[in-house]
């Protein structure tokens, strides 16, 4: 999936420089060193490589003082920035399709108060399930695990209570504090039916005075939801685009906030890197192909998100110098161009194998 959304981002650039008047001399799949290679019969070549975390189309002449036919230092401004815009248009293209399509089929509801055209909406599927499990809880010495469903909880006296939503568990275990109940679930497409004694009101009221409260049966319930529309799937698409896009520059600004004030655990809370993200598709397979669509989806948008900021050897950066030196009216040497990108193609390095070993320690 993440080399579709490569291939995706790296085809709009291909695309737009060659309809600019822009040779193409390879569009290569991660980063070199080279694995494998062919040249195409247009001249251009095909190229599969070690490292990766992304892509690359190399263009004749990429450095802006090139004035050779046919380079891209030679295309007009528009071209240019057209040709950097591409790849950021292609990954919003794609996850505005991926989303119009779930919304036809099925949403998921990750986003608290998520963008819905109400009149045109309809839950089609909404299951409560385990998001954690507490070490040494009742939950885990009966065997539940992440992603089962909660379907009942079954008193020795009375009628069962069937767990709708996530908000009635936490009142529901605490009715029966210290007592011994059945607690039905699904686990694999199967339903099972383990008894379970739950932590008293004093034990659990002792433990939220330390670093690790407890609770009654020892989970964290989360409402998994799907919810469709029809004529409004567009409409929903662009609303959600628009409504994740904030909550990822707010992300960002949190981490940075958190970075200026020297709090590391609070600026890596709000990122993620291939670890990170291969751990939730892992889990979120588990849930279903809308699940896993609709974090592709987000992964794609995240992909544009990054590619418009101004930072050094990503689009947004490469936009930015290259408007920096055409208002300065005079173009950077070769020289200076490597050392800028080259040093922030290290910093991005970098931060992935910090963000990779933050992955680690958290999964």
């Amino acid at each position: 999936m993440f080399i579709l959304l490569v291939v995706v981002h790296e085809f709009g650039h291909f695309l737009i420089a060659r309809r600019n008047g822009v040779e193409i001399e390879e569009f290569g799949i991660f980063f070199p060193p080279t694995i494998w290679s062919r040249k195409t019969k247009n001249g251009w070549k095909f190229s599969v490589n070690l490292i990766p975390l992304g892509g690359f189309v190399k263009m004749k002449g990429e450095h802006d003082s090139d004035t050779r036919p046919h380079t891209f230092g030679a295309a007009p401004l528009w071209a240019k920035v057209k040709i950097m815009l591409a790849g950021v248009a292609m990954n919003l293209l794609a996850a505005f399709v991926l989303l119009t399509a779930l919304a036809w089929i099925g949403l998921p509801q990750l986003v608290n108060n998520q963008f819905t055209v109400k009149s045109d909406t309809k839950t089609v599927k909404s299951e409560v399930l385990v998001g954690y499990v507490e070490s040494n809880s009742p939950a885990q010495k009966a065997g539940l695990s992440d992603t089962d469903q909660l379907m009942a909880i079954i008193p020795t006296v009375g009628k069962p209570i069937t767990i709708t939503t996530a908000d009635l568990l936490p009142n529901t275990t605490k009715r029966f504090a210290g007592q011994t109940v059945k607690v039905e679930y699904m686990h694999d497409k199967q339903v099972e039916t383990k008894q379970v004694t739950l932590l008293s009101q004093a034990v659990v009221a002792a433990s939220q005075k330390t670093n690790n409260p407890k609770g009654y049966l020892g989970i964290s319930p989360t409402q998994y939801t799907l919810r469709r529309s029809t004529w409004s799937a567009p409409v929903t698409a662009v609303g959600l685009l628009g409504q994740i896009t904030a909550l990822t520059f707010k992300g960002l600004a949190t981490a940075i906030v958190g970075l200026v004030q020297g709090n590391t655990a609070k600026a890596t809370a709000q990122v993620t890197g291939p670890v990170g993200i291969f751990e939730l598709l892992k889990t979120g397979s588990l849930l279903g192909y809308q699940f896993v669509l609709m974090l592709v989806a987000i992964i794609s948008l995240s992909l544009a998100i990054m590619n418009v900021l101004p930072i050094p050897a990503l689009d947004g950066g490469r936009l930015f110098v290259t408007l920096i030196t055409r208002a300065r009216g005079k173009a950077l040497s070769e020289t200076a161009e490597a050392v800028i990108y080259g040093t922030g193609f290290a910093f991005l390095i970098l931060l992935v194998i910090l963000i990779t070993i933050v992955d680690v320690n958290r999964h």
